[in-house]
């Protein structure tokens, strides 16, 4: 009999964490983060965004204007404003023992910006991101050049992917 009572006493402590767990998800919302009905496409395209100081800036302004506006371009009159700093480094790792020059390396792009509020100037988000670019390096000089430019290119458009998603995310609440 001691059994039942247990076994009944379980199904009831059962059925009220279950009660309780409905409840505390009932407040929980899962939804798109550009739903046409969500704040964050209104105040993607509200951002302004500072002038580049090199080319791997440009590129990474580019990318974010067009992300940002959803290919409609810069706001006139833009609520925020993004503040930013591109870093872009080359790295060899596989050296060639034989002449001292590097096979293969990697092209790192960091960016720190802040999201600030353009009439008052009031920081409302500061990070870094960082993106690593994998490049092979070839004998011929143009084609050495032309392999860092294009890895920079993608890492610059990598980063302003990742810097798009914090944005939205943020301007979303």
């Amino acid at each position: 009999m001691s059994s039942d009572r247990r076994f009944g006493l379980s199904r009831l402590v059962g059925a009220v964490i279950l009660a309780a767990s409905a409840v505390a998800l009932s407040g929980c919302q899962v939804q798109p983060l550009y739903a046409e009905r969500s704040n964050a496409s209104h105040a993607m395209a509200s951002v302004g965004f500072a002038d580049a100081k090199d080319r791997v800036s440009q590129e990474v302004r580019n990318r974010l204007v067009f992300l940002a506006g959803k290919g409609a371009g810069e706001a006139a009159n833009p609520e925020y404003r993004l503040d930013y700093e591109v870093k872009t480094r080359a790295i060899g790792v596989l050296v060639d023992s034989t002449t001292d020059t590097p096979r293969a390396g990697r092209i790192m792009v960091n960016v720190g910006y802040t999201l600030k509020k353009a009439s008052t100037g009031e920081i409302l988000k500061a990070r870094n991101r960082s993106v690593t670019a994998l490049v092979d390096y070839s004998e011929q000089e143009f084609a050495k050049i032309r392999a860092i430019r294009d890895a920079e290119n993608r890492a610059a458009r990598e980063v302003a992917e990742l810097i798009n998603l914090d944005l939205a995310g943020y301007l979303a609440r």
